[in-house]
């Protein structure tokens, strides 16, 4: 089946070769051609997720071939539980950025429709690597597109958002670039699962200097682009002035793919200084949790204020992440999904409401709720979803989140706690304000949602409610890669087996060397009521 990965990977790519050779002017062919590439990668994306083996850590649906002879590049790309379902979320905002996109780009519509394939193919790339050399190609693939989406197609400050952006991100990406040939001249070659097999074997070891700086290195990239305070500076001024389709692309799966960086190659690479830094890394993280979440409260701006509660629940990712606590790595996880689905359904709403009203200021609204109680319902769940409302799908990555850390830093997790709190007060009172209270005179005129709107929004509020009622399905695919992870991690106290109870006839993983299965069954994550 490795040929049906390859497909996923590259079908986008060749909708927006294909789009080039359509007349500019047949501007529905062009935004036909980019639903229909990127529904059918999406169907795709489901086969491979039926047909993914839940049981096994390993790699699939491999492709490993000779791609430059010299230095020794391969192409190797695979999927694991840790990389199957962000390649799904890509796949599913794809197509609903193309939809949200169908009547509000009117100018340069097939630059545009180009460039979001372009960038959908180069994000499935971040996640689907398997050699050093290629993970840096569509690492930097990434950045062409969005920084032409924000700078042609964004609002008043387009062009000061597109280059911070790509300053921002360049600048971390360059020092991954320097540990990267360093690691090539360390093992001879790119490929990442031979070196972690010359690193397990101990035909290598890094001394603590080398391994020190090479994480930073690598830490660098991935912090900016998740973004870690204080290197958070530049995602609100490129959310505020991308356009919604970018907007989506950019919460929903860029930023993950730095906390998905931390997790594939900075905690398996070097554990020692992963460990090491885990403690400065939490604070920052925590700090990131509380600032984002103050700031967003007093945003005047609705759009930025999404934007700062970004940095809030990515701060939530990188916690659980340097926990080294698996149920808060599995939570970690979940919560990189959950912020994709929920974040990137708020700036569809968002941008639907700027479509009617053109303005994003929060004193310009009121009311909205009576003239339009579709957008106000369906808005009103997805605020739920954002601030962890049990049964919708935030609650369960906070959730274990929380738990995980709470055994390892009770601290912690009591500072990480009151984000939660906070979430609820600025959410709640950013509804209140937009939605309730008296209707203005600019917003009794408003239409509520059409189809088309309808279509792009109920699939995600369906999925917020799926993947917080039935969380062990994804949590179950994931936890045979988490184990492995944290295994190479050197993890100092697993606490944790199979986290999650499985489903009749299911495998057991089989126990490790570094931590025997008996070891791992004292704290499993707790089963809801009703659970199989």
């Amino acid at each position: 089946m490795s040929w049906l990965l390859n497909l996923v990977l590259y079908l986008p790519a060749a909708g927006a070769v294909l789009l080039l050779a359509i007349p500019r002017n047949r501007e529905s062919a062009l935004r036909s051609v980019a639903l229909g590439c990127t529904l059918l990668t999406f169907l795709l994306s489901l086969i491979l997720l039926a047909r993914f083996d839940a049981s096994s850590s390993a790699m699939q649906f491999e492709t490993g071939t000779l791609w430059i002879t010299s230095p020794a590049i391969r192409y190797h790309v695979g999927v694991d539980g840790i990389s199957i379902f962000l390649l799904l979320l890509t796949t599913f905002l794809s197509v609903l950025c193309v939809l949200i996109s169908w009547n509000s780009v009117g100018k340069h519509v097939k630059e545009f429709f180009f460039f979001l394939l372009l960038l959908e193919t180069g994000t499935l790339g971040v996640f689907l690597a398997l050699d050093l050399f290629l993970f840096y190609v569509f690492w930097e693939v990434t950045l062409i597109p969005m920084f032409f989406l924000i700078g042609i197609w964004g609002h008043e400050r387009r062009v000061y958002a597109a280059v911070k952006f790509v300053l921002f991100t360049l600048a971390g990406s360059l020092f991954m670039l320097v540990a990267i040939i360093w690691l090539y001249n360390l093992f001879g070659t790119f490929d990442y699962p031979s070196i972690l097999e010359q690193i397990a074997s101990g035909a290598y070891s890094f001394s603590p200097q080398e391994e020190f700086w090479l994480f930073l290195a690598f830490f660098a990239a991935f912090a900016i682009k998740v973004p870690l305070f204080p290197l958070h500076t530049w995602l609100p001024d490129a959310h505020v002035e991308a356009p919604t389709a970018g907007s989506v692309m950019l919460a929903g799966v860029m930023l993950k793919m730095g906390a998905y960086g931390l997790l594939r190659f900075c905690l398996p690479l070097f554990p020692d200084a992963a460990h090491a830094l885990a403690g400065p890394i939490s604070v920052l993280a925590l700090v990131g949790i509380v600032y984002g979440s103050l700031v967003a409260m007093v945003q005047p701006d609705l759009k930025k204020l999404i934007a700062y509660s970004s940095v809030a629940h990515l701060g939530f990712v990188v916690l659980g992440i340097f926990s080294f606590n698996q149920i808060a790595v599995q939570g970690a996880l979940y919560q990189m999904l959950n912020h994709g689905v929920s974040t990137g359904a708020l700036f569809l709403l968002v941008g639907m409401i700027y479509e009617r009203l053109h303005t994003r200021q929060i004193s310009d609204m009121g009311g909205i709720a009576t003239p339009a109680p579709v957008l106000a319902t369906l808005f009103l769940i997805t605020t739920l979803s954002s601030i962890g409302l049990p049964l919708l799908n935030n609650f369960i990555g906070e959730f274990l989140i929380l738990l995980g850390v709470l055994q390892e830093r009770v601290l912690y997790a009591a500072i990480a706690a009151t984000a939660v709190v906070l979430a609820a007060v600025y959410m709640l009172w950013m509804y209140q304000r937009v939605f309730l209270g008296e209707t203005a005179a600019k917003q009794s005129s408003m239409t509520d949602l059409n189809l088309r709107e309808k279509i792009i929004l109920i699939p995600a509020v369906a999925l917020m409610v799926l993947m917080g009622v039935c969380s062990p399905y994804f949590l179950h695919r994931m936890d045979a890669a988490t184990v492995a992870l944290l295994d190479h991690a050197g993890r100092r106290e697993v606490r944790v087996e199979n986290s999650i109870p499985k489903p009749p006839g299911a495998s057991v993983l089989p126990a490790t060397a570094s931590q025997p299965l008996a070891s791992r069954q004292n704290n499993s994550l707790p089963v809801q009521p009703g659970e199989p």
